[in-house]
């Protein structure tokens, strides 16, 4: 009505306000739709950014104990003489920076393992032995538990027991790693949701898991998870269904005392499979033994570890090829062993010698300590080794009479230090730092130096 008295009455001057009007009011049409469209542009664009930046899945390794004298001592035990360059291995190819390991101040500057693991999985300092609690003993949400409370499956992959320090810490709560029937009983006990923390358990455990006093193993199968025992029996599991694998009474044999050398790689490929779905994972796979074999000062043992670790990385590494929404990092809990790849002012490290071996230190020990005649033993030693003694070699190995697992055991591991010219300065962990590498969506926030507190905090930000 207000536009056609103006029409009618021909005033030159309200058709200029007239226009005036038509044009303020296409202009403000004109900013809120702009404003609008810029916010559906915006909300568009931010959505992308944030598929791009945040992976769907999450693989995070932990080879415990696994220092940098690891790392670079497995470049050359893994380097091909007959070429003229030192080759570059799948450690090398990941690497983005490291992480310091120190505990809560109460336990100084040398971590153990579990106020490590509580740290990687938690984002929270806390003591010594220390399970998933801070260091007031209270509990700490881990990142297996924060990806089940938002609908991720998860999983846990390790050749340790799997209620042992560094799984523990990521599966459930007590204030000593030492309860191990205790940390068992909560893996089940307790839930996330009315859920597991869980969907996918591999490692070890037999004899915390089947006790007389509680099996667990059954309840777990009674709640619908699928139950293997034998590393073979994994690819014929359902693909989703929940799953417990226990393959070892305790922690699983030396990978060296395996026929293809290897046993993280399966666990690892069937945790993967079980645990792919729409809206994505969390899996934590632990190379545990690499700290066995440090606490063992078992030179051999510890780069034939690093061998089944680096079979791993290479298939994890292809995976994030082929599924681009996943991020991969991996670190150490700690350095153990005080590794040295050299000794006695001898510019030396040769570690072609432990290739020759088929079986671990502590098997050849074990054989060795089974046989009575001094004579005997000492050619049964130039046979599992595949070596010629010395005289004083020979001696020295004829002199332990004593039914000692642990005398044979130092010779055998003395006698590799020797060859390979090898030292350690400790039998316990280091201060070191340790490091990270990784691959994938995100990776790059990885880089560079930062506390093992801080890959807890960037992992779980992935979490929605």
């Amino acid at each position: 009505m207000f536009v056609r008295n103006l029409l009618r009455e021909n005033d030159l001057h309200r058709m200029r306000l007239l226009a005036d009007l038509i044009d303020v009011t296409m202009f403000l049409v004109d900013r809120i739709f702009m404003k609008k469209l810029a916010a559906a542009w915006l909300c568009l664009f931010s959505a992308s950014v944030w598929a791009e930046t945040t992976p769907k899945n999450i693989i995070f390794v932990i080879s415990d104990g696994m220092g940098p004298a690891y790392t670079t001592g497995y470049r050359y035990f893994a380097d091909d003489p007959a070429t003229k360059e030192v080759e570059e291995t799948v450690f090398d190819r990941l690497y983005v920076g490291s992480a310091s390991t120190y505990p809560a101040p109460v336990s100084g500057y040398v971590t153990d393992s579990a106020a490590a693991a509580t740290a990687l999985s938690s984002g929270v300092k806390s003591y010594n032995g220390a399970i998933g609690v801070d260091a007031d003993k209270q509990p700490v949400q881990t990142l297996l538990e924060k990806a089940k409370a938002a609908g991720y499956k998860t999983g846990v992959a390790v050749t340790s027991q799997i209620n042992h320090a560094t799984p523990a810490a990521f599966l459930t709560h007590n204030e000593s790693r030492r309860n191990y029937n205790a940390i068992a009983d909560s893996i089940f006990d307790q839930r996330v949701n009315g859920q597991f923390t869980a969907d996918v358990m591999l490692g070890g455990g037999w004899l915390y898991f089947q006790r007389k006093d509680r099996d667990i193993v059954q309840q777990f199968k009674d709640a619908g998870y699928t139950y293997v025992d034998k590393i073979d029996q994994l690819p014929s599991v359902k693909q989703g269904s929940p799953l417990l694998g226990l393959f070892a009474e305790i922690g699983l044999p030396w990978a060296l005392d395996y026929p293809q050398k290897r046993r993280l790689l399966p666990l690892a490929e069937a945790a993967v499979h079980q645990l792919e779905n729409d809206k994505g994972f969390v899996l934590m796979i632990e190379a545990s033994q690499v700290d066995w074999a440090g606490h063992a000062n078992d030179v051999a043992a510890a780069m034939v570890e690093m061998a089944d670790l680096s079979d791993t990385l290479e298939w994890l590494e292809a995976y994030v090829d082929s599924h681009p929404d996943t991020l991969l990092v991996v670190t150490a809990d700690h350095s153990t062993g005080g590794l040295t790849l050299a000794r006695d002012g001898e510019y030396i490290w040769s570690p072609e010698f432990i290739h020759t071996l088929d079986q671990s230190p502590k098997t050849i020990a074990d054989e060795l300590g089974k046989i009575d005649d001094a004579k005997k033993r000492a050619a049964s030693a130039e046979k599992l080794l595949k070596v010629e003694l010395t005289k004083d070699e020979k001696e020295s190995l004829e002199a332990i009479t004593a039914k000692d697992d642990k005398a044979f055991y130092a010779w055998v591991k003395h006698y590799i230090d020797l060859k390979t010219h090898t030292g350690w300065t400790t039998d316990g962990h280091t201060a070191v730092d340790v490091p990270v590498l990784a691959k994938g969506v995100a990776a790059s926030k990885f880089a560079g130096n930062q506390d093992n507190t801080d890959l807890a905090k960037k992992l779980g930000s992935f979490i929605q």
